[in-house]
C-alpha cells in the first residue's frame, strides 16, 4: 500500500468563486485553505513569500500564461494594497492590465469578468 502522495493543489478547469473567507475560498464544490491564483489553465493554490510585499516572482505562473490574460485581478487581502512599480512595469511589459482591490471587490468582479468569458484572472490573497 502506497502512503499519502501530496500533490500541488489545482483545479483543471475556470469557475467563479463561490465563497471566501476563514483563510480560504470554495470554488466548484471544492474548498481550498490559503490564497489561489485563478489562470486559463485552471485554478492553483498559491503562496506568495510575503504576502505584504509581492514580487514578480510570486507571479511567474500569471506570467507565463499572459498571451491569455488581458485583466489580472489582485486581491490584496482586506484592505487595498498598490503594487509595488517593479511589479505593475513587469504586468505592463506583458500587456496584463493589473488591478489590485480588496480580496472581496477581486472575487466580485473576477466572477463577473468569467461570466462574460473575459480573458481575466486572478491573484487571491486569503482573508480571515
Amino acid at each position: 500500500m502506497a502512503g499519502i502522495v501530496i500533490r500541488e493543489a489545482h483545479f483543471p478547469g475556470r469557475a467563479p468563486i463561490e465563497a471566501y473567507g476563514n483563510g480560504g475560498f470554495r470554488f466548484a464544490d471544492m474548498s481550498h485553505r490559503g490564497s489561489l491564483l485563478c489562470l486559463p489553465s485552471g485554478i492553483y493554490g498559491w503562496e506568495p513569500a510575503d504576502p505584504l510585499a509581492l514580487v514578480a516572482e510570486d507571479f511567474a505562473r500569471v506570467l507565463a500564461e499572459a498571451q491569455e490574460i488581458q485583466i489580472l485581478l489582485l486581491g490584496t487581502g482586506s484592505e487595498l494594497r498598490p503594487l509595488p512599480p517593479a511589479l505593475r512595469g513587469a504586468f505592463r511589459e506583458q500587456k496584463i492590465s493589473a488591478d489590485p482591490m480588496s480580496t472581496g471587490a477581486a472575487v466580485r468582479t473576477y466572477n463577473v469578468l468569467l461570466a462574460e468569458d473575459r480573458a481575466v484572472a486572478a491573484a487571491l490573497i486569503a482573508v480571515d
